[in-house]
This record gives C-alpha cells, sequence and structure tokens, in this order.
C-alpha cells in the first residue's frame, strides 16, 4: 500500500470521527451565531425597568458608565432632570430611572460562546473549535483524489467561497 493512501485513509477517519464529535458543538454555534446578528435589535430580548441612586451632577459619559449604558447621551433637560434615550437622570438628586433590555439566561450564555476571552474557561473550547475547523478545512482535501472531476468540481466551488467571502468583507 503507498503512503498515499495511507494519508489519504488516516485524513478519512480523523475527519469523520472528528465531524460526529464536532457536530453539536456546530449546531450550537451556529444557532447562537444567527441570534447575534440580531443584537443590535429588541428580538428575543426583554425590557426591565430600573430604578436607582447615583451621585449628583455625573456627566453623561460618567453615568453611561454607572448604568452601563453605551454611547449615552442626555437628549433634554427638563428642570432639574436630564433625559436620555434609556430614561431620565435627576442632576441635583441622582435618582435615575432607565430600562434596560436582556436577553434570556439561556440565549446570554450561547452568545458568551462567541465572547469568550483569555480569562474565561471557553476560552479552550473556541481555541479547540477553531484547530478543529482549520482540520476540517485541510482534511477535506484527502476526501478525494485529486485527478477525479469530483475534486476538480471540489475546488472551484472552494474558489468560489473564498471569492463570495472576500467581496462580503471588501464590498
Amino acid at each position: 500500500m503507498s503512503t498515499r493512501a495511507t494519508v489519504n485513509n488516516t485524513m478519512r477517519i480523523y475527519h469523520r470521527y472528528l465531524g460526529f464529535f464536532l457536530a453539536g458543538i456546530m449546531a450550537v454555534y451556529a444557532f447562537s451565531g444567527v441570534i447575534m446578528i440580531f443584537r443590535d435589535t429588541k428580538f428575543l430580548k426583554k425590557e426591565t425597568k430600573v430604578e436607582k441612586q447615583f451621585e449628583p451632577g455625573l456627566s453623561a459619559e460618567a453615568l453611561g458608565k454607572e448604568t452601563r449604558v453605551r454611547n449615552l447621551k442626555f437628549t433634554a433637560l427638563n428642570g432639574d432632570v436630564q433625559s436620555f434615550k434609556e430614561g431620565t437622570y435627576n442632576i441635583k438628586t441622582g435618582a435615575t430611572s432607565y430600562t434596560v433590555t436582556s436577553l434570556p439566561k439561556l440565549v446570554e450564555k450561547l452568545n458568551h460562546l462567541h465572547k469568550a476571552t483569555t480569562k474565561d474557561p471557553l476560552f479552550y473550547l473556541n481555541i479547540f473549535f477553531g484547530v478543529s475547523l482549520l482540520f476540517f478545512v485541510i482534511s477535506s482535501f484527502w476526501m478525494f483524489m485529486p485527478k477525479t472531476s469530483i475534486f476538480k468540481k471540489g475546488m472551484y466551488f472552494t474558489l468560489a467561497g473564498i471569492v463570495l467571502t472576500l467581496i462580503m468583507l471588501f464590498f
């Protein structure tokens, strides 16, 4: 048996079993990835009214940090009450009333998969998953012999995928 046939068989076996193992992980990543597309909308989010007391006289930037509202900007002043998109802030007393939106806990956990940093144990899963997907890409070229028409057509599809991704990224 030639070395080429042995490499092909080994790649096929690794590709097959890694594929079965990663099928569940890929399904979860795909589901949460599609949901993340809508993160700047109100899709699946519920609103919660929050009443808190902060220091009086905070700037919009400081209040944004305290409330964890991004890009908080005051829109109107009515007496001592500053209004902003999510609520109101009394500059004299510090009384603040605002609305926050949040995803259901399960969806939030799923989205966390995509946002994990090196300080998070999910970091290792993300690294493993990324390296495994890279292996999938490479090992797929050993699934068919290079001289077959299926392999040649596969190369056209690979090229089309690269071109489409580049078009979507840069145009």
